[in-house]
């Protein structure tokens, strides 16, 4: 079974040299490094996108949720509106 994967990534260069820095000082290997900060990276939760709320206007007891025939009808009557014009 395979434990272990290559593969090349581009690293800024200033964060290249700050993690090799890290890796000579903590006598490890820049691979352990770069694994670590994934491993603490992915860890955290996905942040969520704050709760949207659309301003409307007119008739606030309106009905907001709508459903694709209702879209394909409206299109439909008003069509039909324009034609007898």
């Amino acid at each position: 079974m395979l434990t272990h994967m290559r593969s090349t990534v581009i690293i800024e260069d200033e964060l290249f040299k700050k993690a090799k820095g890290r890796a000579v000082a903590l006598n490890t290997t820049l691979s352990d490094i770069v694994n670590q900060a994934l491993r603490e990276s992915l860890a955290k939760p996905d942040l969520e996108a704050p709760a949207f709320h659309m301003i409307t206007f007119g008739k606030p007891k309106a009905r907001l949720h709508r459903e694709p025939r209702e879209f394909q009808v409206a299109i439909e009557d008003e069509d039909r509106r324009s034609l007898r014009r």
